[in-house]
């Protein structure tokens, strides 16, 4: 026999009747393979295949992959995902007539031989010769499960599965070699125990319990003989005998197996009798796999676990080393999921929000304090069918979602806290015109400088005519006044925010910097809910800012026995002082009782928050938040080209959609849901005096109804000023100019995408 694989161009027929010529020449040496004490060494002696030692004395016998199942945080299932449907069982929890009908039909002289049946090989060379073709195979139980072991550790590797599963007499030299190692290592009932948890029953069901639970919705200890004698005739083709799809074959195939198993004495010829005349009696479960079986809506939830599993180093050095192990299966994994707040998030959004509007929302829930997030849910399902999407909505693009939103008028509390950071008194007072050019200078990062174009200025203004200062800190923040925080920027500097919304894990959806730009102020960079969710959430918890983690404890089973992973923990540090926070809070809170948001207030619970609403109304926000429960909730078209006006969302129509209006009731019915029963916390506030000691009347009008004052589609001149200026290289005291000429109406915020950074897949 060759040294080497030998198949050269041989067909699978030819070289199976060469491996069993040879074999029957070997007579003396296929004796020693059959007495598994003996085999290796009468082999060795004979020197008949000179490449059998040349193999790794023992076989690497990967653990099988398993399903994972995801809970959330009070051990409630949310799905189940997994490479292959497989529940690992003792072979004392398998049915007796499951035992008895895989040996009769597949290797009935099994407890006879050794790793290999010498009787068998004869019985199939002699059959072959006769029939001029393979009619029948010779391996034994064993060498059908060495054989699966290889399949096992190729995976979803096409070209790995190919070479474990291809007919060569090298692949089966070395079947023969590890099944005389497993003989004497396993024994013969491990051996079985083994085989009925790694073989293919078809249906996406490996190992015997998930084919009982697959076509039987029950589990492997009770199965009677019928059922075992149909999942045990599968086996051999679980294509052609799947009783799914052929019910007829199936019969005839289980008929076989149990004709097989009175002939060995298993069964009574009275029993085999009664028992191909019932019916398959099958009781279907469709297989449950992945994300999109999430409960409470929860789908994206789920995913985000994926993602974060698969890009967090603490799972594996690589990605393909994670990777290896989620497919490897077999975990279990608690997360930080709060099944009320899910259910409440879900249920708010279902009733203000159809999938089928033309625009969706996104809603998260995190903890202060913690970084857990609570919830995530969003108006158009996990899947692929109309108005469904595999886009998480909530999150950033490299965590599976979008290119972000801009969030408007809810980034200007992070203006706010950068400027008393800095020094500035919270009863500060500006001019605040209707509108006015962006201020200029005003001092960037490393020493630059950015600068309006004296010829033709960028300029923003205030959503109403009426809205003319001067404002207070207070006043300006509770109807959200443009001009007011373009002077505060401009007064403390550019860098100090963005310094600031990096404390607070605020970053661009799409991975890009920040741009050094004046225009950030009023909401001009795409951020993702949940990134906007937790930096409120820092406000919540005194200036502390928590990263979010979505995972409790992951533990995993390996064979019999069962280890915990290590998880990522949330990383908390200080973002502003606590007196920063508290004024902040008594700033947003302001929001809620007086502003813009009052419509999301939640009653005698102290509650806090802002509005926002981009121009020209492709998106609308409300942030807000409690001392114990900080959320996000954005409305908008994913793929940016649908205006909110004259639309109606959820069955209610809207001439002109705004932060205060459709996002904030939503965040409203959210945290009412999630916080009842929970405990009323109040926050540490402080006194800010009035800024302007003199009656103004009400000449700026009531705020109910009105929009929130965001950037009303008038801080494109300064987002496109501060944009061209921003890509100008160097330091130093550089002007950053805008451009001379015109440029169409949305142009910026078509290419800077607005919503989902993948056009149009929400």
């Amino acid at each position: 026999m060759p040294k080497k694989r030998s198949g050269g161009g041989l067909s699978p027929t030819q070289q199976a009747a060469k491996f069993l010529g040879v074999s029957v020449l070997a007579g003396a040496v296929l004796a020693g393979i059959a007495l598994p004490a003996v085999g290796a060494l009468g082999l060795a002696a004979k020197g008949s295949v000179e490449s059998f030692d040349e193999l790794p004395a023992n076989m690497k016998t990967p653990p099988l992959s398993q399903r994972t199942t995801i809970l959330d945080a009070d051990g409630g299932q949310i799905a189940t995902v997994y490479s292959r449907d497989r529940t690992v069982v003792p072979l004392k929890d398998v049915s007796p007539y499951m035992q008895k009908a895989i040996v009769a039909i597949e290797d009935s002289r099994f407890y006879q031989h050794g790793a290999v049946d010498l009787k068998g090989v004869l019985r199939a060379l002699n059959k072959n010769a006769r029939s001029g073709e393979v009619a029948q195979g010779a391996s034994t139980l064993t060498q059908q499960y060495v054989k699966n072991v290889f399949v096992e550790e190729a995976g979803d590797d096409p070209t790995k599965v190919a070479q474990a599963t291809q007919q060569t007499i090298g692949r089966k030299i070395r079947e023969l070699k590890y099944a005389i190692q497993v003989e004497e290592e396993l024994g013969k009932k491990k051996i079985l125990e083994n085989y009925l948890n790694i073989t293919f029953f078809g249906q996406q069901a490996y190992g015997v319990e998930a084919a009982a639970q697959r076509y039987f919705s029950k589990s492997a200890k009770d199965l009677n003989v019928q059922e075992a004698a149909l999942l045990a005739g599968i086996v051999q083709s679980p294509s052609r005998y799947d009783p799914v799809n052929d019910e007829a074959e199936a019969t005839k195939r289980r008929n076989t197996v149990l004709r097989r198993m009175a002939d060995v004495g298993d069964i009574s010829r009275s029993q085999a009798a009664e028992a191909m005349k019932a019916p398959l009696g099958l009781k279907v479960s469709k297989p449950k796999n992945g994300c999109i079986t999430a409960v409470k809506g929860a789908g994206f939830f789920c995913d985000y676990v994926r993602e974060v599993f698969l890009n967090d180093p603490v799972f594996g050095k690589t990605k393909e080393a994670r990777a290896k192990v989620w497919n490897q299966g077999g975990l279990t994994i608690r997360t930080t999921m709060d099944p009320q707040a899910q259910d409440a998030a879900q249920r708010s959004i279902k009733d203000h929000v159809y999938k089928s509007d033309e625009v969706a929302t996104a809603a998260s829930l995190v903890q202060p304090g913690t970084g857990k997030i609570l919830a995530m849910g969003q108006s158009r399902p996990y899947g692929f069918g109309k108005n469904q999407t595999q886009i998480n909505l909530s999150v950033d693009q490299s965590m599976g979602g979008g290119m972000g939103y801009q969030p408007g008028s809810t980034f200007k509390p992070i203006v706010a806290a950068a400027a008393i950071e800095d020094g500035m008194p919270a009863n500060k007072v500006y001019p605040s015109p209707y509108e006015m050019p962006y201020p200029s200078p005003v001092a960037a990062c490393d020493g630059r400088t950015w600068k309006n174009d004296p010829a033709s200025p960028a300029e923003v203004a205030n959503e109403n005519r009426s809205e003319v200062g001067p404002y207070d800190m207070k006043e300006a923040t509770a109807k959200s006044v443009n001009t007011y925080y373009v002077q505060m920027i401009s007064d403390i500097g550019i860098c100090p925010v963005t310094k600031m919304a990096k404390k607070m894990g605020v970053e661009r959806a799409d991975g890009d910097k920040m741009p050094q730009v004046p225009s950030i102020a009023l909401g001009t960079q795409e951020m993702s809910p949940l990134t906007m969710a937790n930096a409120y959430a820092t406000f919540a918890s005194r200036g502390m800012y928590c990263t979010p983690v979505a995972i409790e404890s992951i533990s995993q089973r390996v064979g019999d026995s069962t280890k915990s992973l290590e998880v990522p923990k949330s990383t908390c540090s200080r973002a502003m002082s606590e007196k920063t926070a508290d004024t902040i809070n008594t700033l947003l809170r302001g929001v809620v009782e007086d502003g813009t948001g009052k419509k999301a207030g939640l009653g005698s619970r102290p509650s806090a928050g802002k509005t926002g609403t981009t121009d020209e109304r492709y998106a609308a926000w409300f942030v807000g938040y409690t001392p114990n429960m900080a959320g996000a909730v954005w409305v908008g078209d994913p793929a940016h080209k649908r205006k909110m006006v004259g639309i109606t969302i959820g069955g209610v129509p809207h001439d002109k959609v705004f932060g205060g209006e459709v996002p904030g009731p939503i965040w409203g019915d959210m945290m009412t849901g999630a916080l009842e029963g929970k405990p009323v916390e109040n926050f540490n506030t402080v006194h800010i005096p009035d800024g302007i000691d003199r009656d103004r009347g009400d000449g700026n009008g009531d705020d109910e109804g009105r929009d929130d004052g965001d950037d009303g589609g008038n801080d494109d001149g300064g987002f496109i000023g501060g944009l061209v200026g921003g890509n100008n290289g160097g330091g130093g005291d550089q002007t950053f100019p805008t451009p001379s000429f015109s440029i169409p109406e949305g142009f910026f915020r078509g290419q800077g995408n607005g919503g989902n950074g993948n056009g149009g897949r929400g």
